[in-house]
């Protein structure tokens, strides 16, 4: 993969703030006459730098306004027992990120469901059914001070 340049960057962090601008606006945003820009761009998403796009929902609107991390820690970390977790948790609709950490814990879960009752549902019906795992501790959101999928400036 190549190394983006600044110019690439600004191509990335004006398409976060709006994905679906034009490319005409998207040159404009950037200072690049459209060819150009739309090359980048290209070479971006072929580079597989941009991987895709999508659209930003209001979950609260959606009607699942209840949003929990979730810290997995597994009985086992065999190399069966984490590639199981990770196909299983892979196919849980409510856990819309999973990542690997450090710490007390091996998995953290970001889950959406509608309400206290959908997340015990899913915490009995969805999590204890995968079987490999030796706790479970839940924090629930409850307001938000900054959310962005726009990335900082690297220098």
């Amino acid at each position: 993969m190549r190394k983006i340049d600044e110019k690439d960057q600004q191509i990335i962090r004006a398409l976060q703030r709006n994905g679906r601008m034009t490319n005409q606006d998207l040159a404009t945003a950037v200072n690049l006459s459209p060819s150009p820009c739309l090359r980048r761009l290209k070479l971006l998403e072929q580079d597989g730098v941009i991987t895709g796009y999508s659209a930003n929902i209001n979950e609260q609107a959606y009607g699942l306004p209840v949003t929990v991390f979730v810290h997995i820690t597994l009985q086992s970390h065999t190399e069966a027992a984490v590639r199981q977790f990770e196909a299983d948790i892979a196919r849980v609709d409510q856990v819309l990120e999973c990542f690997v950490t450090t710490g007390t814990s091996d998995y953290l879960l970001r889950v959406v469901v509608a309400d206290l009752a959908g997340y015990e549902d899913f915490v009995r019906r969805k999590l204890h059914s995968i079987g490999s795992i030796a706790s479970i501790d839940s924090s629930f959101v409850y307001g938000v001070v900054k959310k962005t999928n726009v990335f900082p400036v690297v220098v």
